[in-house]
């Protein structure tokens, strides 16, 4: 069994990959805070999520009803785009 420690640390290990580029987010308190309170942040961080996350770590933090509901609004790639189009269609939109 992992432990809080273990698991905050591959948390922190998956935000670098996702946010290299911005040292503040790769922080999960920080990240959650900033996705709860700024509604526009907050579908830029799922765009993030969607174009350079695994999905195991993506549902850590959006669930499949609302990645449905932005999807359209996203600008993804083509690819991120099919990759999660297929996703919402082979799981549907209860998967949390």
């Amino acid at each position: 069994m992992v432990n809080v420690r273990e698991r905050k640390k591959n948390e922190d290990n998956l935000l670098n990959a996702v946010f290299w580029d911005y040292p503040r987010l790769t922080n999960p308190d920080a990240l959650r805070r900033l996705i709860m309170t700024n509604p526009e942040k907050r579908r830029w961080v799922m765009k993030r999520f969607l174009e350079r996350a695994r999905v195991v770590d993506t549902w850590k933090f959006f669930n499949m009803s609302e990645i449905a509901e932005n999807i359209s609004e996203l600008n993804l790639s083509p690819y991120a785009s099919k990759k999660w189009n297929r996703m919402i269609e082979v799981y549907g939109t209860e998967r949390k």
